[in-house]
């Protein structure tokens, strides 16, 4: 089934990013628009697919990843102004039958993400 989804490991504590506030945006040029906000279970998933089906279009997405908040309220010191404070993915979606997932492996200072299945 075509869907996109995400999940979100804390790389500084060696876990799921519980409680991760997220955006998923869809991009049309200078066009943006918010599809959905979310946030992360205590698997650092969504509980669902961000989209699935016909409402998964082929396009420009971008997921937008409220890091600094997650590291505040989870009592590491991130700074003022934070390193990393919202982590934005750009990605692109090709017409078919294809799922997209877009995990998020991150600390206060870094972060990595690749095309999961």
């Amino acid at each position: 089934m075509r869907k996109l989804s995400t999940h979100v490991l804390d790389t500084a504590r060696g876990r799921p990013a519980a409680g991760m506030r997220l955006e998923l945006w869809h991009l049309d040029g200078n066009d943006h628009a918010l599809i959905a906000e979310t946030q992360t279970n205590s698997d650092g998933r969504t509980d669902g697919p961000l989209l699935s089906g016909a409402d998964l279009k082929s396009g420009t997405y971008e997921l937008v990843f409220h890091v600094a908040d997650y590291f505040r309220a989870a009592g590491l010191a991130v700074g003022e102004p934070a390193f990393l404070d919202r982590v934005a993915l750009r990605f692109g979606v090709a017409p078919g039958d294809e799922g997209y997932h877009v995990p998020l492996l991150c600390s206060p200072w870094s972060y990595s993400t690749y095309r999961g299945s």
